[in-house]
């Protein structure tokens, strides 16, 4: 066995050793369940501990990522994302439907319900409702503000397939909202579902301080706004034809149309979960690589993907010529560019609980490796 394998070895070794009450936190083990992911944990510093000149400091790194592994190990239990996600968009649908019920104009509220309560993959009221599980916060606490984040995200993708945007026929999985109700009345019922968010948000939070929910609306508000979300959804429209535009405008792009969002679901769950600053920083980095790897992959999979697959219109940034990751650096580089933005968003979450930390972590994993 190499020195590399050797090291790697150990590594992953050592974080199943311990007294036999005690065994890896749920965290740990979500990580550690296979021989492929441990090298994807410990390689690199297993790499940089073999080649380089000044093994000293190297063999500090590795011996300080070796406590990490033994004092993770809290608990039999095995993280099961798949049942997390189940359980998370159920009792969102169930408080997105107890929000927004039928009432006149009926057809007008029909149009709201008909995108807000379609089968989405709901990754920004989770992740709002993760973030603040993080800091020890509550899913009750932080739900009527992941149900604000989903109201938002629902008028942006009911205004996003509009013919004046970027003209989608399809989205998750059935005709777009405008196909269905008219242009008129979808453009309506996004600026109302924006205005219920904040409404929702501000008036059935319990057990928040007031200066705390001022604070986590006014990050709502300027992530989606013209500083934000909103910033880089123009640019976006504005630079499909410019072949000036290079890699730091689409960077700038994607980080305010997708990562905002997911930005200031993340934020906002926080504070909402009683963050202090420091894991406010932390979890604000996590969320913006979170965010800009989504949208990388969105990239590659409009290109790699059919409409039925996606469901959604497929190739669309192709025909409108729009700036994405596989247009500018090809789709290999995108996929490694995913995965170095994977790798980012994970180490911030590093020093927090494992278990805790274990549905962010398997949601970047999710993200990363999404087929639609």
């Amino acid at each position: 066995m190499s020195m590399l394998k050797r090291v790697i070895h150990n590594l992953a070794k050592l974080s199943t050793r311990g007294t036999p009450k005690r065994s890896r936190s749920a965290g740990t083990k979500l990580l550690l369940s296979s021989e492929e992911t441990t090298e994807v944990i410990f390689l690199p510093k297993a790499r940089s501990f073999c080649n380089s000149t000044d093994l000293s400091k190297n063999e500090s790194e590795v011996i300080k990522h070796e406590n990490i592994c033994r004092e993770s190990g809290k608990t039999t239990s095995v993280f099961d994302f798949k049942s997390y996600m189940v359980q998370k968009i159920k009792s969102v649908n169930q408080a997105l439907d107890a929000a927004v019920p039928i009432r006149e104009p009926i057809k007008f509220h029909e149009a709201m319900r008909y995108s807000l309560l379609s089968e989405g993959k709901r990754v920004c009221p989770v992740l709002c409702i993760a973030a603040c599980e993080l800091v020890a916060g509550q899913e009750s606490t932080v739900m009527p503000a992941a149900c604000g984040m989903e109201m938002i995200i629902s008028m942006c993708l009911m205004h996003d397939d509009l013919p004046c945007m970027d003209n989608g026929d399809l989205r998750r999985g059935k005709l777009s909202n405008h196909k269905v109700f008219g242009e008129n009345v979808t453009v309506l019922a996004g600026y109302s579902l924006v205005a219920l968010a904040f409404e929702h948000m501000a008036t059935t939070t319990k057990g928040v301080h007031p200066k705390t929910m001022v604070r986590a609306v006014g990050e709502l508000a300027r992530l989606i706004g013209p500083e934000g979300a909103v910033a880089g959804q123009v640019l976006d429209l504005l630079c499909g034809d410019n072949s000036d535009t290079g890699l730091e405008e689409l960077k700038y792009i994607h980080s305010h149309k997708t990562a905002d969002f997911t930005e200031a679901a993340a934020i906002v769950g926080a504070l909402v979960g009683g963050a202090s600053e420091e894991e406010i920083n932390r979890v604000r980095k996590f969320s913006q690589c979170f965010g800009l790897m989504y949208q990388v992959v969105d990239d590659i999979l409009d290109v790699t993907k059919s409409s039925e697959q996606l469901g959604k219109t497929a190739g669309k940034d192709l025909l409108a010529n729009k700036l994405t990751y596989p247009k500018m650096i090809g789709i290999d580089k995108s996929k490694e560019y995913a995965q170095k933005l994977s790798k980012e968003a994970k180490e911030q979450l590093v020093g927090f609980d494992p278990e805790k930390a274990a549905p962010l972590l398997a949601m970047t994993d999710f993200v990363l490796h999404r087929q639609k």
